[in-house]
């Protein structure tokens, strides 16, 4: 049987609608239906108010279709936006409604944050804009809390543009534990998981917000991390859906923040650093990347993009500055390799600006952590 997006549509028909009326497929409630690498990815149009009980739908058709021969994966998404028209031969077609339910009171619209079976503590590492080095500071964070003796992992949540793959120097697709979750990667005694191993590296993502949501869900929940010590985030940049669903639903320990040090930059850094304060994830600092041009040959500095514009932010913000790193060859060179520089050159100047920021993470999550767990409510018999 030749996988494609026929095939998907037959078995789709075998799934009953809401108040099992029709199919899902007839009744116009499927997306444009994308395949690739063997795994299949849709979305569900269901209404808003009725997304929390029609969870047992989604999941019915996510099985029907990992039961077809040639799947490997299947990631399927509850959406309330509307489609440009639904897949089958009556996609024209609305969705019958379900008989009226009362709202759901305000305390559960907003689903309530799960800690991750086997994780400690969860930190994102993100930035209002792309381009300032975010991913590579990730994994060089990551790695530098892994010399200071912690289990860590790394996940890496930019569907659009996964680096962890060449980043890390990581091929091959993740095996399956017990059939059900995926076992994570791994480079350099981190685990590591990206959309980057499930998919071919110049196959785009063509998604919208609640199918990027609905795969880094899976990625977080469905993966068999622990133990970990720490899961370093690696998180989209900008303030857009996924990164706000991200904040509101992830158990996040805090958050890094990173910035080149011209003011364009610190501008949509800014905005970062709002949203996390905005939805109560502790601040763990400030790094200003690309802080400085090293020449190769004389070992000249360089102020390329101005200086000391993230610790000046930093510092008027009431946020910890975490520290400088430099811009050298060799952190592009080592990036491109797969060979970070703080597991390819342990001893080297950026290495150590490396271990130092990740010294001053581990603090500041202590002390985070510390915070949280003293204000959680009491219960006093008397």
């Amino acid at each position: 049987m030749t996988l494609d997006r026929q095939t998907v549509i037959d078995r789709l028909r075998s799934v009953k609608g809401p108040n099992l009326e029709g199919d899902i497929v007839s009744l116009g409630m499927v997306s444009e239906i994308f395949i690739a690498d063997s795994k299949v990815f849709f979305s569900i149009t269901v209404p808003a108010r009725q997304a929390q009980e029609l969870e047992p739908l989604r999941q019915a058709a996510e099985n029907a279709v990992k039961t077809l021969p040639g799947v490997r994966g299947a990631m399927v998404a509850l959406t309330a936006e509307k489609q440009g028209g639904g897949m089958g031969t009556t996609a024209q077609q609305p969705a019958r409604p379900a008989p009226a339910r009362p709202a759901a009171p305000p305390a559960q619209q907003q689903p309530a944050k799960q800690d991750v079976p086997g994780i400690e503590a969860i930190i994102a590492v993100a930035s209002g804009k792309g381009g300032v080095g975010k991913s590579t500071t990730a994994v060089n964070l990551a790695l530098g809390l892994k010399a200071l003796g912690l289990s860590v992992g790394i996940l890496d949540a930019d569907i659009y543009g996964p680096s962890m793959p060449r980043l890390l120097g990581l091929k091959g697709k993740p095996e399956t534990a017990g059939g059900k979750v995926l076992k994570p990667m791994e480079a350099y005694g981190v685990k590591v998981m990206s959309m980057g191993f499930l998919v071919e590296e110049d196959t785009p993502m063509i998604w919208r917000g609640p199918m990027v949501v609905s795969a880094l869900r899976q990625m977080l929940r469905e993966v068999a991390w622990g133990p970990l010590d720490v899961l370093v985030v690696d998180m989209p940049p900008g303030t857009g859906d996924a990164q706000l669903t991200m904040a509101q639903q992830v158990p996040l320990a805090g958050a890094v923040i990173v910035s080149t040090p011209q003011d364009l930059a610190l501008i949509d850094a800014r905005k970062g650093l709002n949203m996390f304060r905005r939805v109560d994830v502790p601040l763990l600092g400030l790094v200003e990347n690309m802080s400085y041009f090293l020449a190769p040959d004389t070992g000249a500095r360089y102020d390329i993009f101005g200086h000391g514009g993230a610790r000046a932010e930093a510092e008027r913000l009431g946020v910890p500055f975490l520290g400088e790193v430099p811009l050298t060859m060799d952190v592009r060179e080592t990036s491109d390799a797969g060979t970070p520089v703080v597991a390819s050159n342990p001893d080297g100047a950026q290495a150590r600006v490396y271990r130092a920021i990740a010294e001053k993470v581990r603090a500041q999550l202590s002390l985070a952590m510390q915070a949280s767990a003293e204000a959680a409510p009491a219960i006093v018999f008397e």
